[in-house]
């Protein structure tokens, strides 16, 4: 059969053709191969600066890092049955004699076809091979003995059929869910952030206005204090020295000292660049007028009744 010029014309194109659909998917595929190991990459960049974002968290509030677990030896898992763990391999039966055949191979499996007989009605073994001639044949088990069969693979659906295998992950959508959840948890660390800019007394106020209400919160209960004084000054317990020692200055100390330490301990942010302002001018002022205010709006009330 002689080939004409255009049918070998005809086949160098269709080779031409098709070794160059092969460079272009071999090229398509090493481009697809480097933009999947460039997210990989900065998917890894990504995890390790949020790794460290979260120890700095961490250490903020409080949390030190979890211990690392350490690595299974080389002798777990071996025989346990606890899941995650592979199982030794099975032995025969209790009762069951431990079968003399040689090293060369494993058992026959109970109802495994065997070669011809040797004309006493046993299995001749090796020695009935084909070309397997001066083998000695395998003992045989004595009677009441069953032959262990080899083991199989069982699926949790029915017994003896094989499991189904695990179809492979595309690795494209692999990496975009790995992005989702890189997004994810970079949109929660800057919740996070957020919160712990803010402090836990009064999070939703301005500092300004949070230093006046803790610190008028203070003078308040100081003068609740001083009312007390002055009731027990009117019944002979605390004289008037004392009274005016406590209504000009012991009192409105104590109260500006407890805004201080109140706006220190829960007015101050978990994460904040050196120490958040307390107004001392302000809580002075505010603490050393509401109190004698407070003792001059009773003595009013008082002569006002009368």
């Amino acid at each position: 059969m002689t080939v004409s010029f255009e049918e070998y014309a005809a086949l160098a194109r269709q080779l031409s053709d098709q070794h160059r659909a092969g460079e272009q998917h071999a090229a398509a595929e090493s481009a697809r191969r480097r933009d999947l190991h460039a997210a990989v990459d900065y998917l890894q960049q990504r995890l390790t600066a949020q790794g460290q974002r979260l120890d700095q968290l961490g250490q903020a509030i409080g949390i030190d890092q979890p211990p690392a677990v350490p690595a299974p030896g080389p002798g777990a898992g071996q025989g346990t049955g606890r899941p995650g763990e592979t199982a030794a391999w099975p032995g025969p039966p209790p009762g069951a004699g431990s079968p003399t055949a040689p090293s060369s191979g494993p058992p026959f499996a109970a109802g495994a076809p065997t070669a011809p007989g040797t004309g006493d009605g046993g299995s001749a073994g090796a020695a009935g091979a084909p070309g397997r001639a001066g083998v000695g044949a395998y003992p045989q088990l004595p009677a009441g003995e069953t032959r262990l069969a080899l083991p199989t693979a069982v699926s949790p659906a029915g017994g003896g059929v094989p499991a189904q295998r695990v179809a492979a992950a595309d690795p494209v959508v692999e990496l975009e869910l790995a992005r989702r959840m890189a997004d994810e948890a970079d949109r929660h660390g800057q919740q996070a952030e957020l919160l712990a800019q803010r402090p836990a007394l009064l999070p939703t106020w301005s500092p300004l206005a949070r230093a006046v209400a803790v610190y008028a919160a203070c003078g308040a209960a100081a003068g609740v204090l001083v009312l007390i004084l002055v009731v027990a000054s009117g019944v002979g317990l605390v004289d008037g020295f004392t009274l005016g020692a406590w209504i000009c200055a012991g009192l409105p100390a104590v109260a500006f000292f407890g805004g201080y330490l109140v706006l220190g301990r829960w007015g101050r942010p978990a994460m904040v660049a050196g120490t958040p302002p307390r107004y001392l001018p302000l809580g002075f002022l505010i603490c050393f007028l509401l109190v004698p205010m407070a003792y001059c709006a009773y003595l009013l009330l008082v002569r006002g009744l009368r």
